[in-house]
This record gives structure tokens, sequence and C-alpha cells, in this order.
């Protein structure tokens, strides 16, 4: 499974990338919502699940959510909000906008893989394939 890590922090995809790699995902990444959005218009094969930041320079999170809504062809990829935005609003206004699910940051590892399994999402490791 192929996931994109979407934040203008450089720690914060190195972190994510590293929980996701660790639970068997292929990691993408993106500084912001528009250069996410030409890494998506590259790929033969989309992602998964897309983690987004709500705050970043070109396209913010937000933004990013709404174009991927917009196009059929990207329907298929899960949107999960990870970001310091704690405001009950601003949690709706992100699901209404299309995400599937909200984390806020800090985060541990436990509660990034428990929304992964709430979303039916963590990959399945080669041994289990029974």
């Amino acid at each position: 499974m192929r996931a994109l890590i979407v934040d203008d922090s450089r720690a914060m995809r190195r972190i994510v990338g590293r929980i996701l790699s660790d639970a068997g995902y292929e990691v993408l990444e993106a500084g912001d919502g528009q250069e996410a959005i030409d890494v998506l218009e590259a790929q033969a094969e989309l992602p998964a699940l897309a983690c987004v930041d709500w705050n970043m320079p070109v396209m913010d999170g937000l933004t990013f959510i709404t174009e991927v809504r917009k196009r059929p062809e990207w329907r298929s990829i899960t949107l999960m909000m990870v970001t310091t935005e704690s405001e009950q609003d601003r949690i709706v206004r992100a699901l209404a906008a299309g995400a599937h699910e909200y984390l806020i940051k800090p985060f541990t590892g436990e509660a990034l893989m428990e929304k992964l399994d709430l979303l039916g999402l963590l990959p399945v490791p080669a041994g289990d394939l029974s």
C-alpha cells in the first residue's frame, strides 16, 4: 500500500513516514497541497492514504482535500487531516470537505495506527496472507 504525506515540516514528514513505513506502507511526500497535487498527477498507482497538514504555504490542507474530492479519479484516496488545529469548527470543516479522519498533533504512533485500523487501512503483513 502507498501513502502520501503532505506537510510543510520535513521533520513531521519523516516522523509520519517512519510510522507508516514500519506499518508496511510505501511513502510518498509533498511539502504543500500544490506539490501533493503534482505528485498525484504523476502517479500511475494512486496512494490508498493521504495524511494532510492544515497549515501549509502555497496550498493549505483544506484546499487540497477540496481539490482531491473534485476529481472522480481520486475519490478512492482516503484522506486524514493530521494537524495542530484542534478547534471543533476546524474538525467539522475538514470532515465536511471530504476528510475521512482527523488526528491532532502531537500524537503517538499508536494513535495513528488506531486511525488506520478504524479506516481499514492497516496493511496485512506478508506472513499473514492466508
